[in-house]
């Protein structure tokens, strides 16, 4: 599977737009299940579903044929970062309708549980991404980091393969981003 996801991947690269439509099929299945790992840790009543969250991802990956792809890791980061666009643009439409009552509550957590634990902090997804905007600009490694844990549910050992580094510096990363985050949404109140 891996290797045919490289293959058409390369195809696509190279300019050949049916090999898109054969990708779709191999890639919906883990995209749906990305999906429904990073609308699990928003709001209960969230109006975007798993579904409508890999179509828009998806729209705006079409546009980006001419990317180096590496390999399966790589694609499914990348979709990563497109899955938070898609989640912040909705936050930031949601918010505009509300007349600025107050953002989605997601939560920083490495846990995977569908929900929030009671008790637990809540953090506005739109505070989220202008905090870790800001800690790409300082330390772009580990913004990717939180990107593809956070919004794309990737473990540790699939951060490492896309990054090409051992899994106890990801960990590293991962633990350090959290505390700067931290911090940096405190600040952000």
């Amino acid at each position: 599977m891996a290797e045919d996801l490289t293959r058409l991947l390369r195809r696509w690269n190279s300019g050949e737009p049916e090999a898109l439509d054969e990708l779709f099929p191999i890639v919906y299945a883990e995209l749906r299940r990305l999906a429904r790992r990073a609308l699990g840790r928003e709001r209960r009543d969230h109006t975007l579903q798993p579904t409508a969250l890999v179509h828009e991802a998806f729209l705006r990956l079409v546009p980006q044929q001419d990317k180096s792809w590496q390999n399966r890791e790589h694609f499914f980061a990348v979709c990563a970062g497109l899955m938070r666009q898609v989640l912040v643009d909705h936050a930031r439409r949601r918010r505009a309708l509300k007349r600025g009552s107050g953002g989605l509550k997601v939560t920083l957590d490495e846990a995977t549980s569908a929900a929030t634990s009671p008790g637990e902090d809540a953090l506005d997804l739109l505070r989220l991404d202008e905090a870790l905007a800001a800690l790409a600009q300082i330390d772009g490694r580990r913004a990717r980091v939180v990107e593809m844990r956070y919004f794309a549910g990737m473990t540790v050992p699939e951060i490492a393969l896309v990054l090409g580094r051992p899994e106890w510096d990801i960990k590293k990363d991962w633990k350090l981003a959290k505390a700067w985050l931290a911090r940096r949404l405190k600040d952000l109140r």
